[in-house]
C-alpha cells in the first residue's frame, strides 16, 4: 500500500461524524422530554391515590392501583357518553369534511364570478365575531337546537380555516387536470367526486384530523346546551363532572374527622391522570395512521397558491 493511500485512510479516519451523533443525542433528548410528562401521566393514573399524594413518581406506579379507573368507570352512564362523543366526533368529521372541500373547489374556480366576493365574505368571519351571548341566543332561541344532538353538528358543519387551507390546496393542483376532464365532457359534480376529492387525500386527512380532535376535546357546548340531558352529555364533560365532584369529595374529607379513611385508593391527583389518560387514548391512537397525511397536507396548503 502506497503511502498516498495510507494519508487519505488516515485522514478519513479522523474524520468522525460529530453532527450525526450530536442530532441524535439532541433528538433523543427532546422525545425523552416530550413523552416524559405522559408517561408520567400514565403512572400517576395507575398508582395508590394516597401514595400519588406524596409525589415523586417517576415512570412506573410505585404501588399499582385500578381505583381511579374503577371510579370512573363505575356509573354506567360513561359508555352512553362515549357513545355520544364517538358518534358527534364521526358525524361531524365527515359533514365538515364533505361541505368544506366542496365550498373550496368552488371557490377555487377561476370562472365563478362571485369567488372573491364569497372567500371575502367568509375571511371576515375569521376576524369579527358576535360573541358568545349572540351565539347563544341564535343557537338556542332562533335556531332551537338547545337539548338536541343537532347542537352538536349543525353549528359545526363548516370551518373557514379548513376551507382556506384546501381551497389553497386545490389551486395548486395542475389546471391540465380540470380542463382534460371537461373535454371528455365531465360535469363539476364528476369532477370533484372523481378528480379533486381522491387528490385532496393529504389536505383532507388534515381538516379530518383538526375537525375530530376539536369535536373529541369540546365539552363546553355541552354545558351551554345540554347540561340538563343526561343522555345527550359528551365524554369530555361526563368527565369534567366526575373530576368535579372528586374535588369536592376530597375537600370535604380533608375537613372532617375521617380523612384519612376518606382519601384512600383515590384522589384528584389520581382521578385527573386517570381522566386524561380516557379522554386523550383515542386520539392518541388514531393520530399515527393520520400523521404522514398530516405534515404533507399541512405543509402544502399552506404555501402553494
Amino acid at each position: 500500500m502506497t503511502d498516498t493511500s495510507l494519508r487519505v485512510r488516515h485522514k478519513n479516519h479522523k474524520k468522525l461524524p460529530i453532527f450525526p451523533l450530536v442530532n441524535g443525542t439532541v433528538m433523543i433528548l427532546i422525545v425523552f422530554i416530550t413523552l416524559y410528562p405522559v408517561l408520567n401521566t400514565v403512572a400517576i393514573s395507575f398508582n395508590d391515590g394516597t401514595d400519588a399524594v406524596r409525589g415523586g413518581i417517576g415512570l412506573w406506579p410505585r404501588q399499582f392501583s385500578l381505583k381511579s379507573y374503577e371510579t370512573i368507570f363505575s356509573d354506567e352512564i360513561i359508555f352512553n357518553a362515549f357513545f355520544i362523543t364517538i358518534a358527534r366526533t364521526v358525524i361531524q368529521t365527515v359533514i365538515n369534511v364533505v361541505l368544506t372541500s366542496m365550498l373550496a373547489y368552488a371557490l377555487s374556480r377561476r370562472e365563478y364570478v362571485l369567488r372573491k366576493f364569497i372567500t371575502t365574505a367568509f375571511v371576515l368571519t375569521m376576524y369579527i365575531n358576535a360573541g358568545l351571548i349572540p351565539n347563544y341566543l341564535l343557537i338556542q332561541r332562533t335556531l332551537g337546537l338547545s337539548k338536541s344532538f343537532w347542537v352538536y353538528i349543525i353549528p359545526t358543519m363548516l370551518s373557514c380555516f379548513n376551507m382556506i387551507v384546501t381551497r389553497t390546496f386545490i389551486l395548486g393542483l395542475p389546471d391540465a387536470l380540470v380542463e382534460s376532464a371537461r373535454i371528455d365532457g365531465a360535469g363539476d359534480f364528476h369532477l370533484f367526486w372523481k378528480i379533486i376529492f381522491p387528490l385532496c387525500t393529504p389536505v383532507l386527512a388534515t381538516v379530518a384530523l383538526f375537525v375530530a380532535v376539536g369535536a373529541w376535546n369540546s365539552w363546553f357546548d355541552t354545558h351551554l346546551y345540554n347540561a340538563s340531558k343526561v343522555n345527550l352529555h359528551t365524554l369530555q364533560y361526563l368527565l369534567k363532572m366526575k373530576l368535579a365532584t372528586t374535588t369536592n369529595s376530597a375537600n370535604a374529607a380533608m375537613t372532617s374527622a375521617d380523612a384519612a379513611a376518606s382519601t384512600t385508593n383515590t384522589t384528584p391527583v389520581t382521578i385527573r391522570a386517570a381522566i386524561t389518560v380516557v379522554s386523550a387514548a383515542p386520539i392518541v391512537a388514531i393520530y399515527p395512521f393520520l400523521q404522514r397525511y398530516f405534515v404533507v397536507g399541512l405543509n402544502v396548503g399552506s404555501v402553494k397558491g
